[in-house]
């Protein structure tokens, strides 16, 4: 499973200029329901899950993601969204969620398997744990940018 096949162009979001994660998920949930792949039902039960199971991640270094996803019975078609935030917003933390992280990216994971997930999720952390790729996400103009960092990626890893 790759990640960047499951991204394009119509589904990255850069400098968006959000308040909240409500706003970030239904901004990005939107995005996968104007090209298909989502149900009309995928951006309320994505906000709920968030609340029971936050998404955001604490990371060495000074860029923190979110991860936000939902069940596949809201999924057409697998995909990911993607935003670089203008200013972080804030996500409860994953692993302590009384905890509050400040998050600058977000992966909105919209899978149509449900063993396709965990296959993600390693895939994002993969990713993630480079402070490098992040950069290069923050600072991308356009959504090709983006794109050709994930691909810069794959092939150091291959």
């Amino acid at each position: 499973m790759s990640l960047s096949r499951y991204l394009n162009e119509s589904t990255i979001s850069l400098n968006l200029d959000a308040e909240t994660s409500t706003d970030v998920i239904c901004h990005l949930g939107q995005k996968l329901m104007d090209v298909g792949l989502v149900k009309d039902s995928f951006i309320e039960a994505a906000l709920t899950r968030e609340i029971s199971f936050p998404t955001g991640l604490l990371l060495d270094g000074d860029i923190h993601v979110a991860i936000p996803h939902t069940d596949v019975v809201h999924v057409n078609k697998s995909g990911v969204a993607l935003a670089v935030l203008k200013r972080p917003v804030v996500f409860q933390n994953m692993e302590m969620p009384s905890d509050q992280v400040i998050v600058s990216i977000v992966f909105l994971l919209a899978l149509d398997e449900p063993h396709a997930q965990i296959e993600m999720l390693q895939e994002i952390a993969e990713v993630i744990q480079n402070q490098e790729i992040l950069q290069r996400f923050m600072m991308a103009k356009d959504s090709v940018d983006v794109l050709e960092a994930f691909e810069a990626n794959n092939e150091k890893e291959n």
